[in-house]
């Protein structure tokens, strides 16, 4: 038999030589790879971890079947998130990784990804019906044998960087830190964020170049890489943080603190070092990178829109539609029309009096809140209504300008008081001759509410529009929607605030800066009115949400700003009993068992039913057997210990999450 010469991207799946997991795997034919482009200067390429994602969507998403009765969930997630991808990001190149059987790494270590269960086979049906959308997308699915998704990302983002472009792994996998430049960073779908090397500071503390030192000393489960016995995250950043390296620790393994952490290091020598090898990612995949295939816009636009049909996928058919004709064959998605610039910061008195005389005059109006959170450790770094704090107004009447009047600000800018502000505004806000347009008006009359104003005249409301035509969209925030219907968006408000320990309140950011972020706030909703008014026309459902809908936003806001009252005694009398049940619980569950464990642990319950009761295991997880309600539910006719986990659970929710959360 001739040699076979490794395959790259574009493979053919129904060989099982070349690819021994036909059945499971992308159908996508092959084709003749170019050379990479002279230059990717000014181009930004995005690469999807491709089982990755695919992974996350079976798992979060409902189950979802076709019209045929196929199961198309993790295809409906796949093919949203692409379209997301295409709209908001507008990348110059899109690609498509993913992994092969066996790789480099299992000859290096027998045991790497032993722990990994076998793909469900709802997935693998799923897995080939995603080739085929890729296909008809014009978006490369790339593989390389012996190689793993991470490998190719690695080679991508090498190559990008090199001629001169930006690059943007979308991808979870924490292995691939170690591929973040000034060029390369990575994407995440879910939150809409980019991390990059002060992100990777701000969680681990370390910088890219230490990413694998440190992935060796801590190990990973989820690929069953070693690491180093006892050493975790805050003792690697802090090891390497002293010493630099993994070869810098070694070589002073005198110098580290604790004899028991010492021994660790010393008896986890040759394994730390392979873990290392496990971990580091190979930017020189032997395999093409097929750059010509990947330029976006190679739609095959009636052989999509035939998958979609044959999915049951009508929403985001339309939505691919839009994008479609917004995008010329061979070309990236155009840039955004440009957002409006001209907004304006009313913060003298006079100018408060001019802009309440020219709000009286007008039919209809949109009205933003800026607000800050008065209790953050309460409403763990949200801002809830009822305990929000107004920073500033924004309001606009036409698609073009907005107006922001700051009433709080970091420490010599200029605002005006807030009293004084809100009493001016009264009059319009509360004369329901003028029609108020917005997004998520239900959060801004629950805090106008705050202060005694009764916001009135509520006319259109974006998010529950957006829900209305598309209940099965991820997310109606401004920008999502913005970007489906008008192929525009905004800075997400991650770029305004920050998140996580830096983020900051509104009031500490910068006047000008909020004003701006605010008046597009306020200008968006009234350029998407006349377009979502009009789909939901088209679509009949004009009645159901003037009628229905709208009415219901001021329900829901009197019901969200009055609350329920509730009797603490009792609760605290229903805590006790919840506790003393749940105690006599763990002493049942304990005699069952034949010893005492940690009932709230998936791994040890796993090793008591499986392991020592020889319970048959009804359905896998990624990390082991599954324990969850429905596989306990099926063993309890077994055994009697399933049943009174089963009864444990639910006294240790209606406890934690409702008697004792609720005071």
């Amino acid at each position: 038999m001739a040699k076979r010469s490794r395959q790259t991207t574009l493979f053919d799946a129904a060989d099982p030589l070349t690819c021994p997991q036909a059945a499971s795997e992308l159908i996508v034919p092959k084709k003749t790879v170019a050379p990479a482009p002279a230059s990717l200067a000014g181009k930004r390429v995005y690469v999807i971890d491709g089982h990755s994602l695919i992974y996350q969507l079976f798992h979060a998403l409902p189950e979802l079947t076709g019209p045929t009765g196929e199961p198309v969930g993790a295809v409906y997630g796949f093919a949203r998130d692409l379209l997301a991808l295409l709209e908001k990001k507008q990348p110059d190149y899109l690609f498509c990784a993913f992994d092969v059987g066996k790789t480099f790494r299992h000859d290096l270590y027998p045991a790497y990804k032993a722990n990994r269960p076998e793909m469900p086979e709802d997935l693998a049906l799923q897995i080939e019906a995603i080739g085929r959308l890729l296909d008809a997308l014009g978006i490369p699915a790339v593989r390389c044998e012996s190689f793993e998704a991470d490998d190719i990302l690695a080679t991508i983002a090498r190559q990008t960087e090199e001629l001169g472009g930006e690059c943007f792994l979308v991808t979870g996998d924490k292995d691939c830190r170690q591929l973040i430049t000034d060029r390369v960073k990575l994407y995440n779908l879910r939150k809409d964020q980019v991390f990059d090397r002060e992100a990777l500071q701000q969680e681990w503390g370390i910088t890219p170049e230490q990413v694998i030192d440190f992935q060796a000393l801590v190990g990973d489960s989820t690929d069953n890489v070693p690491g180093v016995r006892g050493v975790g995250p805050k003792a690697a950043r802090d090891l390497l943080r002293q010493f630099g390296t993994l070869e810098g620790i070694y070589a002073r393994l005198e110098e580290v603190a604790g004899e028991k952490r010492r021994q660790s290091l010393a008896e986890g020598r040759e394994l730390v070092f392979k873990s290392r090898d496990l971990v580091r990612l190979n930017p020189h995949v032997p395999c093409p990178v097929p750059w010509d295939q990947a330029a976006v816009g190679r739609f095959d636009v009636q052989r999509v829109l035939d998958l979609f049909r044959q999915w049951g996928f009508r929403g985001i058919g339309r939505q691919f539609e839009a994008l479609a004709s917004r995008i010329r064959p061979g070309q990236p998605a155009p840039a955004a029309p440009p957002e409006p610039s001209a907004f304006h910061i009313v913060d003298t008195p006079e100018a408060l009096g001019a802009l309440v005389e020219t709000l009286r005059g007008q039919a209809a109006i949109c009205v933003d809140l800026e607000t800050r959170s008065i209790d953050p450790a309460r409403t763990a770094g949200m801002v809830w209504p009822r305990w929000a704090e107004i920073v500033g107004i924004a309001v606009a009447w036409n698609g073009q300008e907005g107006w922001y009047v700051p009433v709080a600000g970091p420490p010599g800018q200029r605002v005006l008081d807030r009293a004084q502000v809100l009493n001016a505004l009264r009059a319009v806000l509360e004369n329901p001759a003028i029609q108020k347009v917005g997004q998520n008006l239900k959060y801004d009359m629950v805090v106008l509410r705050n202060y005694g104003i009764e916001l009135a005249g509520v006319a259109f409301d974006t998010m529950v529009a957006s829900y209305l035509l598309d209940a099965g969209q991820r997310n109606h925030n401004l920008d999502d929607v913005a970007q489906r219907y008008l192929g525009e968006g905004k800075k997400s408000i991650v770029h305004l605030i920050g998140s996580g320990k830096q983020q900051k309140q509104m009031d500490e950011v910068d006047v000008a800066k909020v004003a701006e972020y605010a008046c597009r706030d306020a200008v968006l909703p009234l350029r998407l009115r006349p377009v979502l008014a009009r789909e939901l026309a088209q679509k009949r459902l004009e009645p159901l949400f003037t009628d229905v809908e709208i009415p219901l936003v001021e329900v829901l806001a009197e019901l969200e700003f009055n609350g329920i009252c509730i009797d603490c005694g009792r609760l605290a009398k229903l805590s006790r009993r919840l506790g003393q049940q749940m105690a006599a619980l763990e002493e049942e569950i304990y005699q069952l068992a034949g010893h005492r464990f940690n009932i709230g642990s998936p791994k040890q319950l796993q090793q008591v039913l499986f392991d020592e009761l020889k319970l048959p295991v009804v359905s896998r997880t990624q990390t082991g057997p599954s324990t969850d309600a429905d596989v306990l539910s099926e063993l309890a006719p077994q055994h009697p210990l399933p049943a009174k986990i089963l009864e444990y659970r639910q006294c240790a929710k209606l406890k934690s999450t409702y008697v004792d959360a609720l005071p």
